[in-house]
């Protein structure tokens, strides 16, 4: 006798894929921020050797450095945008903590899936903000003020992508607990 799904394991056929999305896509940025962390570790390194050839050069040869506060500015402005997921997903940002105490575990729950629901709306403002300033720059082709005159694309989208990362992670901890997931 064949049957058709049955609404009870229809719906836990529905939580087991949502699970299972969200668990996968909660492995996925942990991956995904580990290279990132290490690339902006690089980046970081490469912004201090920049600046260090800039002051050096210009000390000991006179040299014209024209190029080096903007790089050194597109590789800070990369690893800082890009890192932000990685500090949500450790819960690493700056937060008020002097009500944990005085609250009931419930009520800890609640705070702070409050908190991520007006943190989630910011950066999503933000976001698309950003998102908009990188296409305006890349559309008209603007690039800073400078004798280099590097394209603003790059670090705006360096911008809007990092905000992107760090919406799509405060999503991922939205999701797991409804999920059943392993962060709280």
């Amino acid at each position: 006798m064949m049957h058709g799904p049955l609404p009870d394991r229809d719906g836990l056929a529905n939580a087991a894929a949502s699970k299972s999305l969200a668990v996968a896509l909660d492995r996925g940025l942990t991956i995904l921020n580990r290279i990132i962390v290490a690339l902006a570790a690089l980046a970081l390194v490469a912004a201090c050797a920049v600046l260090s050839y800039s002051v050096i050069s210009r000390a000991l040869f006179k040299a014209a450095n024209y190029w080096q506060d903007e790089a050194a500015v597109f590789l800070l402005v990369g690893a800082t945008f890009m890192t932000a997921a990685y500090v949500q997903q450790n819960r690493g940002h700056i937060g008020i903590e002097a009500f944990v105490g005085l609250l009931s575990p419930l009520a800890n729950k609640i705070r702070l899936w409050l908190v991520d629901v007006a943190t989630l709306l910011f950066c999503g403002f933000f976001t698309w903000k950003s998102w908009t300033l990188a296409h305006e720059a890349y559309a008209d082709g603007q690039v800073s003020n400078s004798m280099w005159s590097p394209p603003l694309a790059i670090p705006y989208s360096l911008m809007a992508l990092g905000m992107s990362l760090l919406c799509l992670q405060i999503l991922v901890q939205l999701a797991l607990p409804l999920a059943g997931g392993r962060r709280p």
